[in-house]
């Protein structure tokens, strides 16, 4: 998390950086923004952790999963749609990789209670941005919608479950998304850095086979909760 943290100051930093360097400057790619589509690129990070709620208390009243995330990166494609001078319809396409261990700490032994929860994520959001009228050369921006992710790394068709030790996920998981974001124009592209919040709609977590598993009986819900930083060039 700390490594997010990082990133996300020095994030501020650029955006305060370039709103003080621009000001009384020469307005870049001026027609830039009344094209009908653009395409571009983005780069970026993520720090996704999971949201679990359980099943009634007085049923499983010890269970518990404590998560550890990792950071992980993103990188895709970007088609833009102009509706308006200030809308703009997005699609997003791209791969994005993290990993995370979990703890069941209701379990006894650390065979039983440590799964790794490793994804490959085809990530392909439809976003609506909302974006003011353009200062010099920058023009901040918010944007939201909805994504859906095709996980590769599910392990969703083993026949395996955790009786073997072998954790699994959906391999479709639907999400919206939320974000907030900065362009910068200038003399040859346009760079926008965003902030992102991405949250799953549907469960996530692949019941075991056997109907009273430890692991999987007493999760009542089993979703996605993150945060992106991309970096977009156009």
């Amino acid at each position: 998390m700390t490594h997010l943290k990082n990133t996300i100051l020095f994030l501020g930093l650029i955006i305060s950086f370039n709103a003080y360097s621009q000001r009384d400057k020469v307005e870049y790619l001026s027609n830039f923004d009344e094209a009908e589509l653009r395409w571009g690129f983005y780069l970026g990070l993520n720090y996704n952790d999971y949201t679990i709620s359980y099943k009634a208390p007085e049923l499983y009243p010890n269970a518990y999963i404590e998560t550890e995330p990792k950071m992980g990166f993103n990188i895709g494609l970007i088609g833009d749609l102009r509706l308006h001078k200030n809308i703009n319809l997005r699609l997003e396409p791209g791969l994005m990789t993290n990993s995370k261990t979990l703890y069941f700490r209701h379990l006894g032994t650390a065979m039983d209670s440590v799964r790794e929860a490793n994804g490959t994520f085809l990530h392909i959001p439809l976003m609506i941005q909302f974006s003011t009228n353009r200062i010099h050369n920058i023009r901040p921006y918010v944007v939201g919608g909805i994504a859906y992710d095709y996980n590769f790394a599910s392990n969703f068709n083993n026949p395996d479950d955790n009786y073997s030790g072998e954790f699994r996920l959906q391999k479709s998981n639907f999400m919206y998304e939320l974000g907030v974001g900065m362009d910068f124009y200038f003399y040859y592209f346009k760079f926008s850095p965003s902030i992102r919040g991405v949250f799953a709609l549907n469960k996530e977590l692949k019941d075991d086979d056997t109907a009273n598993s430890p692991w999987t009986k007493p999760v009542d819900y089993f979703g996605t909760r993150g945060v992106f930083v991309k970096f977009t060039f156009q």
